[in-house]
């Protein structure tokens, strides 16, 4: 199985709509791990760990978000492995 860690900015209305805590259990729930945050700018970023086929559906997860949120552009690229052992919201 080949681990790959993608780095993700989520823009639009993504803080104070739960989108931290949606994040963690849906990666939680596909396998992944890594780590999920808010920006100063109003984003949402997120390094995640996995296979390619996971890191897929979950990018596609992050272009709807959770109910409240409006997701408006969501950018990716391979970042370097870090090896997280459990998914966290910093």
């Amino acid at each position: 199985m080949n681990i790959v860690n993608e780095i993700i900015q989520v823009n639009g209305r993504v803080q104070g709509v739960g989108f931290r805590y949606a994040t963690q259990s849906t990666a939680i729930s596909l396998g992944l791990n890594g780590y999920v945050c808010n920006k100063p700018d109003g984003s949402v970023y997120i390094e995640v760990e996995g296979t390619k086929e996971q890191i897929a559906v979950f990018i596609g997860w992050c272009k709807k978000g959770p109910s409240r949120a409006i997701v408006q552009d969501v950018r990716h690229f391979s970042g370097p492995l870090i090896n997280y052992q459990s998914f966290r919201i910093r």
